[in-house]
């Protein structure tokens, strides 16, 4: 474990050494009111969401339009609102876009995802097409961000709702849960848990707190993820489908008070994390690399940070973390979302009532 420990100090430092005066930082939008999820258009838009409810498309020039019409009614308070946005594998002919989004009241709310065909004013013949159960009494730990996997199929990340952490471990609840459906909402017939009275269909892997980072690798078909602990503990984890990933049961996390969760870091049949950080970073956001504009970052995973004002460049070899190093952090602000363009450039999406999103050029 020392040796490991070491190692990846000295990966990261000479990571580090030749690192933030390579690049450099270009507003594409601005003005936008707390973004969150964004997705790339074939005629070199984009799209993206606003946590009060609205959506907006840029312009390749980098305008950005009045809200769209057709998004659903959203639950605005605490964390919830509207969340992620993927597009369906085939856009280019089907036009299907994708929304997760807190729906509900203060009494009973939970994650949503809706789809819609987008239009010239926005999105028409929208459809719910998933609603965790049970609803939850708390604006907060949603998860929400989406994923199409290479078969087809859309993973959605759930959060344990804060006060009910304990359902993470409940298979029959689909709170702290990743969950898989196909791109109608239809529950796959090779889910883990398909006809066991005890679980939930739709779910693929649990024992999660509040996962906002969710990336498939196109090239492996590794599933990648992140989740939030408290004031320490926050994950990343490599997904197996019928993964248990032990919260709140085994966890690095430490509570609000200082306390550990748990006595427990790992249990017998519960996943071990690939990379875990304490205090916590408030990891937000989650892409990998696999374009040429930066060859120096072929394969690597990139981490928003909330909490810290940066982004984590991760190195990976073999789906294992050698290495990581901050960028960014001059900004100052914090990332909610990191997305690589078609342009094969680094997208970043900043978090405030004036957000922005930044393209990582070189010098």
């Amino acid at each position: 474990m020392i040796r490991t420990l070491l190692f990846l100090a000295l990966a990261a430092f000479a990571m580090q050494a030749s690192a933030e005066d390579d690049y450099a930082l270009t507003t594409v939008a601005e003005g936008l009111e707390f973004p969150w999820g964004l997705a790339f258009l074939p005629d070199g838009g984009m799209l993206v969401t606003e946590r009060p409810g609205q959506l907006r498309r840029v312009a390749a020039d980098g305008s950005v339009s009045e809200p769209l019409a057709g998004v659903p009614a959203v639950f605005y308070q605490g964390q919830g609102g509207l969340l992620d946005i993927a597009l369906h594998p085939e856009f280019a002919t089907n036009a299907l876009v994708y929304l997760s989004y807190a729906h509900g009241d203060g009494s009973a709310n939970g994650t949503r995802v809706a789809r819609g065909r987008l239009g010239d004013a926005g999105l028409e013949t929208l459809e719910v097409i998933f609603t965790a159960q049970p609803s939850k009494d708390t604006p907060q730990h949603y998860g929400g961000s989406m994923a199409f996997m290479n078969d087809g199929t859309l993973l959605l990340t759930t959060g344990d709702g804060f006060d009910h952490r304990e359902q993470a471990q409940n298979l029959a609840s689909m709170l702290g849960k990743t969950i898989r459906i196909d791109d109608d909402g239809s529950i796959p017939a090779d889910n883990p848990f398909v006809g066991r009275e005890d679980a939930a269909d739709a779910v693929w892997t649990y024992g999660h707190r509040n996962p906002q980072g969710l990336v498939v690798d196109p090239a492996s078909g590794r599933v990648y993820q992140h989740e939030h602990g408290p004031r320490g503990g926050d994950e990343l984890n490599l997904l197996r489908p019928g993964g248990n990933y032990g919260w709140p049961a085994a966890t690095y996390g430490k509570d609000y008070t200082g306390a550990h969760v748990s006595p427990f870091t790992t249990l017998p049949g519960m996943e071990q994390p690939l990379l875990h950080w304490t205090p916590s970073i408030a990891p937000s956001g989650l892409t990998i690399y696999g374009a040429d504009a930066f060859p120096e970052w072929q394969g690597d995973l990139f981490v928003g940070a909330l909490v810290d004002q940066e982004v984590r460049r991760l190195r990976l070899q073999d789906g294992e973390v050698v290495a990581q190093e901050a960028l960014f952090s001059d900004l100052g602000e914090r990332i909610r979302n990191v997305k690589v363009g078609p342009d094969g450039h680094l997208y970043l999406v900043t978090d405030s009532a004036e957000g922005r999103i930044l393209r990582v050029d070189r010098r």
